[in-house]
């Protein structure tokens, strides 16, 4: 005698539910939405590189202004004192002086970002420090002589 029961394939080897399949691709896209839209908005929200706003000459070296913090890498080179910051900005020299001695500086973009070079006559030994100013970031770099031969 016949079961009224409608056969679902249990006992059936040859044949794979098509609801599962369908289920694995639609959860598979609902993922691969998400983590597209999730990076549509990183991207939106993610901040742009930080930019160089202002140089001012100071009594012992120079004044960055910054709109936030950038990385800052300092180097001194055969005398002279290089500062190597993560972010953008105009192109820039000048000269100040310190006792006495013209010291000329230029800011320069390079791939690695902004490049800022202090070079004398005679060796430059340098320091610089960054603190919080009107919503930005200000560097103060202070430069002298080197009092070594």
């Amino acid at each position: 005698m016949r079961s009224t029961e409608v056969e679902d394939r249990r006992h059936s080897t040859g044949a794979q539910d098509p609801m599962r399949r369908i289920r694995r691709t639609f959860f598979g896209s609902l993922v691969l939405i998400g983590l597209l839209v999730g990076l549509m908005i990183g991207r939106l929200t993610a901040p742009g590189p930080v930019q160089l706003e202002l140089v001012e000459v100071q009594p012992q070296g120079l004044s960055l202004q910054f709109d936030r913090e950038p990385e800052v890498y300092d180097e001194h080179l055969e005398g002279a004192f290089a500062l190597l910051f993560q972010a953008e900005g105009e192109p820039q020299s000048g000269q100040l002086q310190i006792d006495g001695m013209p010291v000329a500086w230029r800011v320069q973009q390079t791939g690695k970002g902004l490049l800022l070079h202090l070079v004398a006559a005679r060796r430059l030994q340098g320091q610089w420090h960054g603190e919080r100013h009107d919503g930005g970031w200000r560097i103060a770099v202070q430069v002298a002589a080197d009092k070594q031969p």
